[in-house]
């Protein structure tokens, strides 16, 4: 599973149990991201949680990398028996907003954040899955 946190909204993806391709899921509301993960848990084997880090171009923490640091702390107590790590998010925005033109999305939907979210994590998730496989 990624998570792409934002203040406003959390964009949740998750990938196929052969970890071959991520797919978005859906936007939730910051407050409700525990109940989301306890809730999907139930049903879903969810071994590790990738959390988009956000960092400046040069690498150095933006204002809400604090905020995600703090967010991964409360998810590591919360649920314990999930693996948890951080994946550089820069510029997922943007390749998200491109992926949705090159696919031939309306105007409308590219307007939707939550569907931007939605890409964002999915692209976390992809990247994260592609580095692995890399480094094995």
């Amino acid at each position: 599973m990624a998570i792409d946190y934002g203040t406003r909204r959390v964009g949740i993806a998750v990938t196929d149990p052969l970890q071959i391709i991520a797919s978005p899921v859906k936007t939730i509301a910051p407050k409700d991201l525990p109940g989301f993960i306890k809730d999907y848990t139930v049903t879903e084997t969810v071994e590790r949680i990738v959390l988009g880090y956000p960092l400046r171009e040069d690498g150095t923490p933006t204002d809400l990398t604090a905020t995600v640091d703090k967010l991964l702390d409360k998810l590591r107590i919360d649920f314990p028996a999930i693996s948890f790590c951080k994946h550089d998010e820069r510029y997922t925005s943007i390749l998200a907003r491109r992926s949705m033109i090159q696919s031939g999305a309306r105007k409308k939907s590219r307007r939707e954040k939550s569907n931007l979210d939605q890409i964002s994590a999915t692209l976390i998730l992809q990247s994260f899955m592609e580095e692995q496989k890399w480094a094995q």
